[in-house]
């Protein structure tokens, strides 16, 4: 194998198309075409020639799955669209109930055609391929913004370094399920044991644990597998590419991202109808105990793709695709006591603390006990047998007590009167379930609660602020309130618990920064209740500034969409409280400061009721930022013309929907056109 540089360059290419296709073969189809040895020849031939000649090495190399230097921590990823979760079914009746409202909703009385799949009990994945080239992988974190685990999936040999085939778009999303075959879990488990470390309660914790290590060469030793479920995301650049010629159907493009070089579920099928995916549901919870990975359900998806456009989104989720989780697994312990734990709002939530049970793959020794009507309505008691349930990744909650077998010795649970933490008194207000304590500004626990809230990602997102350092700040009367936070000094960090004079300065530095946020997350970070992120976004683009918030009334803020009389009563008495402006007042005194508000006026309120749909390529901005100015401004953007659809804006390239739009009479925009109706 003493190749000239110029026979290694052309010998190369095919070298490792031919250990790709092996690979694929062997990791995504489970049907190898030659034998070990053999493969591993090819694979020494290669490394070889890579070790002779440094240069030729790339990163789509069968040898470059190895893993790299371990990394400080995980980057962030934006998603391109956003990774939505699924609405769930637990019975046949909530499956029928979910083709009548997709046969209504697509006005129609025929059977809907599904694609079956095993919901793997896994990690959640997005992957993105340009030209054909893996370009990184990130997990699905809050479904906008993800971890960069690119090194860690690089790893995984049923992962394609570069697609296989040709007629890819320039860019492909590529969604799966990253998860770790029963066979890798039980030998992982086993070294664990042999090596007196903790064992994994399951193999979904493994998967986890497994993609978030620091150290990809760690991750190279687990034996992950990934299975394309969906694609997310595709664009061109060239004219000439038909996005067209790509599969109508899910069910095609699955078997597309196949031909690509991607594992897909080979218990994968088109069924029709309600009862059809009842039948296929029933059969894989026979089969799953043999398969030799874990699923939790099945996932039934409208095949058609232009269906799909029509039923559109709801929430966070798809209207086109359901969840049918297995029954819930329950186990029978014993309640030893019940804590009460006192949150942000001052509520106190009961806390079952439990003998523990192993259910539904994890060791379970707490439950909610939700609140005090809860318990009553359970007429449970410490010491009583109960029976807990445990479905997914839901909490486990106490759903039974076995009455009958009831010791003498049972206690009966009492709401405390004063807080367990500060000892103020406990108050239940008229209309409310919840109990809370009354000590607002004294209470150590809602003051924590409060400053992890405003510290938290999605509010300021304070690097380095942590739940445990919050608790010592708090206990060692560094903070008092959120405000204190932006007071701290060096000097008083370096005095707590691991935290040296480089990582007090850090966190200082992490503080200042947060001072500069957007009104949304600023209002989302006062914790108001019931007000999250999308309440918090829309009241920021409605009123433009705090102080027109602060300032708006009841009926003003119940004319929004979305907003509730609960909802607009609490932001109203929030704001009608003087200690709550004067925290404001000193939060902006401080330093903190809010990015311009593009705020709804008269003009963007014209495209109120408006639908668009884009197609073809724009010539100054991509589908995305045109979709999310329509938005901003009123409209709604579908992904399908239609007798609906006011208006098509048309780039370059824009094919069929340009000419269903003329057949149906919709009018046609240039993108000056729309940025005119925008007043842009």
């Amino acid at each position: 194998m003493n190749y000239s540089l110029n026979e290694s360059i052309a010998l190369l290419p095919s070298l490792k198309h031919e250990l790709n296709t092996h690979n694929y073969r062997y990791y995504a189809l489970d049907n190898p075409s030659i034998p070990d040895a053999e493969y591993d020849r090819l694979f020494k031939q290669l490394q070889a020639i890579e070790q002779k000649y440094p240069d030729l090495i790339t990163s789509d190399s069968p040898t470059q799955r190895v893993g790299a230097s371990p990394l400080g921590k995980f980057k962030q990823i934006k998603h391109k669209l956003p990774m939505l979760s699924l609405s769930n079914a637990f019975n046949d009746e909530d499956l029928q109930n979910f083709e009548q409202r997709l046969q209504d909703r697509l006005g129609s009385t025929e059977s809907v055609e599904f694609v079956a799949e095993p919901k793997l009990d896994g990690v959640a994945v997005s992957l993105l391929y340009e030209n054909g080239q893996l370009i990184y992988g990130a997990t699905r974190g809050d479904g906008e913004v993800g971890e960069d685990i690119t090194q860690n999936v690089r790893t995984i040999k049923s992962i394609p370094l570069m697609l296989l085939g040709e007629g890819y778009p320039k860019l492909l999303e590529v969604r799966g399920e990253i998860f770790m075959p029963k066979h890798a879990f039980e030998s992982l488990n086993a070294e664990a044991i042999k090596s007196d470390r903790k064992p994994f309660v399951n193999p979904r914790n493994a998967a986890a644990g497994s993609l978030r290590q620091l150290d990809s060469k760690i991750t190279a030793k687990r034996s992950l597998r990934m299975c394309a479920y969906s694609i997310g995301y595709i664009e061109t650049d060239d004219l000439d590419f038909d996005p067209f010629v790509l599969p109508s159907n899910h069910y095609d493009m699955l078997k597309k991202l196949s031909v690509w070089g991607l594992a897909i579920n080979q218990e994968m099928q088109l069924v029709t109808g309600a009862k059809a995916c009842s039948h296929y549901h029933n059969a894989l919870s026979v089969k799953r105990g043999d398969l030799s990975y874990e699923i939790d359900g099945i996932v039934f998806k409208v095949n058609n793709f232009e269906q799909q456009n029509k039923l559109g989104y709801v929430s966070r989720s798809p209207r086109w695709a359901i969840a049918y989780k297995f029954p819930a697994q329950e186990e029978i312990t014993i309640l030893r006591s019940v804590d009460f734990q006192v949150g942000r709002t001052g509520a106190l939530t009961p806390v079952a603390r439990l003998e523990p049970v192993f259910v539904g793959g994890v060791t379970v020794s707490n439950a909610t006990l939700h609140n005090m009507d809860e318990i009553e309505r359970l007429d449970i008691h410490v010491g009583d047998r109960v029976i807990i349930r445990r479905a997914g990744d839901v909490i486990p909650k106490v759903v039974k007590v076995v009455v009958e077998k009831r010791p003498e010795s049972a206690i009966k649970i009492i709401l405390p009167s004063e807080c367990p933490v500060c000892g103020s008194p406990v108050a239940i207000i008229e209309g409310e379930a919840v109990a809370r304590c009354t000590g607002n500004l004294i209470c150590s626990a809602q003051i924590k609660e409060s400053i992890k809230h405003f510290a938290s990602r999605k509010a300021l997102n304070i690097d380095g602020l942590g739940d445990k350092l919050i608790d010592q700040l708090v206990e060692k009367e560094l903070v008092k309130h959120v405000g204190d936070l932006f007071r701290l000094h060096v000097n008083d960090l370096a005095l707590l618990e691991r935290m040296a004079s480089k990582s007090a300065n850090k966190l200082v530095k992490a503080i200042e920064a947060a001072k500069a946020t957007s009104l949304a997350k600023f209002i989302y970070a006062l914790g108001i209740r019931e007000v999250g992120e999308t309440t918090a976004a829309l009241l920021s683009k409605k009123f433009g500034s705090i102080d027109n918030v602060a300032n708006a009334s009841i009926q003003s803020l119940e004319n929004l969409q979305d907003i509730g009389p609960v909802v607009a009563k609490n932001i109203f008495s929030f704001f009608s409280s003087t200690e709550n402006k004067q925290k404001i007042d000193e939060l902006i005194s401080l330093g903190l400061t809010f990015a311009p508000v593009k705020q709804d006026n008269v003009e963007s309120a014209t495209l109120e009721g408006v639908t668009f749909v884009l197609t073809g390529t724009l010539p100054s901005m991509s589908r995305d930022e045109m979709k999310t100015l329509l938005i901003e401004h009123g409209a709604k953007v579908s992904g399908s013309v239609s007798k609906n659809t006011s208006y098509l804006v048309a780039g370059d390239a824009a094919g069929s929907k340009l000419k269903k739009a003329a057949d149906l009479g919709v009018k046609i925009l240039s993108e000056q056109d729309a940025l005119t109706l925008m007043h842009i």
